[in-house]
């Protein structure tokens, strides 16, 4: 039993430090997708006199001086330093507001300021913009800055909606699971699918769909039986 016990523990450790990763990575991916965007926009918006293809090259030759690499490294250094703010010295965040909290409170948006501040300075020092558009973009950085953190809001705020609806179409699967009912749990296995893809890994909500996931799968390949094992249906409990 103490083996048991012991083997379940490591589990446990073992799949909080997995959704830790893929909660990192998948913030770094969409963080820096929806600030490298608003960073487009800004500086068209403060170089409305230049065409896409300058825009482009402006933007090309930032990040070869570092804008890329620093957008991961400021990202991941506001969410550790949001993390310690906020309480979660380890482990995961168990919703979108703790999220929120951390991306303000580790200061994102005054890391991108000085990020931008240190790239157009060396970009101008390696003669790849000149002067007065390297001070255009200076002087026009809080646009840019101002649409990276409306594009955080907005991606954030998208992720509530993402994640109450995949917690609707669990609980549904779930009903039906009770009700034997194949075809309303295939209805809803496909959309929390769907949702997988968008959504950012909270923890019960990741755990709760791959559990459906293997009971879903096992079901369905035994023909939809519905006639489960002592284990399978010690997996069926974990929904409860």
């Amino acid at each position: 039993m103490e083996i048991e016990n012991l083997i379940k523990k490591e589990r446990e450790i073992n799949n909080t430090i997995i959704n830790e990763k893929m909660q990192k990575n998948f913030l770094e991916t969409t963080l820096g997708k929806t600030i490298n965007t608003a960073i487009d926009i800004g500086i068209r918006a403060v170089l409305p006199e230049f065409v896409e293809d300058q825009v482009i090259q402006i933007k090309d030759n930032l990040c070869h001086y570092g804008l890329k690499e620093g957008i991961t490294k400021t990202i991941e250094d506001a969410i550790n330093l949001g993390k310690s703010a906020i309480g979660i010295v380890t482990g995961n965040f168990e919703n979108v507001s703790q999220i929120k909290s951390a991306v303000k409170t580790g200061g994102l948006i005054d890391g991108m300021s000085n990020l931008l501040d240190t790239v157009i300075d060396k970009t101008k020092k390696a003669g790849l913009i000149n002067s007065t558009v390297g001070n255009t973009i200076k002087q026009g950085k809080n646009i840019i800055l101002n649409n990276i953190e409306k594009n955080i809001e907005q991606n954030l705020s998208k992720q509530y909606e993402t994640i109450e609806n995949t917690n609707k179409y669990i609980n549904n699967w779930k009903n039906y699971f009770q009700e034997k009912n194949f075809e309303g749990m295939q209805k809803e296995y496909k959309k929390i699918e769907k949702q997988l893809k968008n959504i950012i890994p909270i923890e019960k909500t990741i755990n709760n769909a791959k559990t459906i996931q293997i009971l879903h799968n096992l079901i369905k390949n035994n023909g939809q039986d519905f006639n489960l094992t002592n284990e399978q249906i010690e997996l069926a409990e974990k929904l409860k």
